[in-house]
């Protein structure tokens, strides 16, 4: 049991949750209120006209609609990535370049014209968290606590939390430190807790925070301690819960030879590429980061839409095959692709016999290099336009690709918005999460 005051669990919110979202190019997973606004007015729309259907509610049935769903938000936002804040249109996109993408990744977040795009950077350290590894104990053998309710106290990001559970006699060692870590991981309050094995059915509680990089005051991450707790104390010193394996520290790394230290290793360098630190750098060495030459950065844009169309391809004739009663998904995904199918075979995106598609970079280069022929690479955008709006009507109604039998269509002129009965058809029933 934890207990915390509102505002401490307002301020956790803030320092954990807000961070995740936190990177400089909007997340694709988050939605403004107009966003969520024209979903609500297209549920609206659909339940006006749609005709009353008998569903298949089998378990096979519900798993083959939340999967298309899920894949369908992902093939959306596969595509969406390929645009900008600056351009719409994947020929115009700028795209990152790392020479060693095993020590440092980049991606582009600048607009149409950014000054600085050429960058060496060194790194020297990466961020950590902090990390507390307590005593090794005997897995079955009988705690060393009395029964009874215990309490320790957790300060991590400026806030403090009290933990509460109780010890049963006859518990052992490895029962209550697999409760104890359970309670601490499930509070999410930005610590992960575990239970690391050890020599001859030993055990040790190890608790990592989440966040990375030192305070500015150079204290701790977190600290526990039950010396001044509501219930009885002992188990920090039991455990070892307070024992610091490793220190938080921050990245260390220099960006054309000057020093620069950051709390993460994901940052932003200069408002022109979110960068990620990924290793360490040898003695004199560095990471040429820059903007891929237009071609390239086409044919990677190219390839990437191609892959996000197959991946989305596959899982769904994956499960086709499993629920086995309805296709109709694989043939409005192949009709699709007949319709541009001249146009994208004309520009190296050639169909396969499973509907896939396989790029032909020599003719993809060779198209986009003369003037002319650039005015044939518009198919692109019609295409992946294509294959928004089809992931849009997916995800809105997966169950209309599950096998359905026609009850009775609306009467005419007693047309009304019924927008909760779509949640049958968007999965919310099924995964209780709307």
């Amino acid at each position: 049991m934890t207990r915390a005051s509102v505002s401490n669990i307002y301020t956790n919110f803030m320092l954990n949750y807000t961070q995740s979202l936190r990177p400089s190019k909007k997340s694709l997973s988050s939605h403004e209120k107009s966003e969520l606004k024209e979903v609500y007015d297209a549920i609206v729309r659909q339940s006006k006209d749609s005709p009353l259907y008998m569903i298949d509610r089998t378990g096979k049935s519900q798993r083959y609609a939340l999967n298309l769903k899920e894949d369908a938000q992902e093939l959306k936002k596969a595509v969406t990535s390929l645009t900008s804040s600056y351009s719409d249109n994947l020929l115009d996109q700028k795209v990152a370049s790392s020479d060693n993408e095993d020590i440092i990744t980049a991606e582009y977040i600048g607009g149409a014209e950014s000054k600085n795009t050429s960058f060496d950077i060194s790194v020297s350290k990466l961020a950590s968290s902090q990390i507390n590894i307590g005593r090794f104990f005997a897995n079955n053998d009988t705690i060393g606590l009395p029964a009874g309710t215990y309490s320790f106290d957790l300060g991590i990001n400026n806030s403090d939390y009290e933990f509460q559970f109780s010890i049963h006699a006859g518990d052992t060692n490895r029962n209550v430190a697999d409760r104890l870590t359970s309670l601490i991981t499930r509070s999410n309050i930005g610590l992960n807790a575990s239970v690391m094995d050890g020599e001859r059915n030993t055990s040790a509680i190890r608790l990592e925070s989440n966040s990375t990089g030192e305070n500015a005051d150079g204290s701790l991450t977190f600290k526990i301690s039950d010396d001044a707790t509501s219930m009885k104390s002992g188990t920090v010193t039991y455990f070892g819960l307070n024992e610091v394996a490793h220190e938080p520290t921050n990245a260390e790394f220099t960006v054309n030879g000057d020093r620069h230290s950051a709390y993460s290793n994901t940052f932003v360098l200069d408002k022109t590429y979110q960068v990620n630190l990924k290793g360490i750098t040898a003695e004199d060495e560095n990471v040429h980061i820059d903007l891929k030459p237009n071609l390239e950065a086409l044919t990677y844009s190219v390839n990437h839409l191609a892959g996000a169309y197959n991946d989305f391809i596959q899982r769904a004739a994956e499960y086709t095959e499993m629920y086995g009663r309805s296709n109709k998904i694989m043939k409005e995904m192949n009709h699709i692709a007949m319709r541009y199918n001249r146009s994208l075979d004309s520009i190296g995106l050639n169909m396969q016999k499973d509907g896939s598609i396989m790029v032909n970079d020599n003719t993809l280069l060779q198209i986009a290099s003369d003037e002319e022929g650039k005015n044939d690479l518009s198919v692109l955008g019609d295409f992946a336009n294509s294959l928004i709006h089809k992931s849009n009507e997916v995800s809105l109604d997966p169950m209309k690709y599950t096998e359905q039998k026609l009850v009775t269509y609306r009467k005419p002129g007693a047309y009304f918005a019924n927008p909760y009965m779509t949640s049958m058809y968007s999965g919310m029933l099924f995964s209780s999460v709307c």
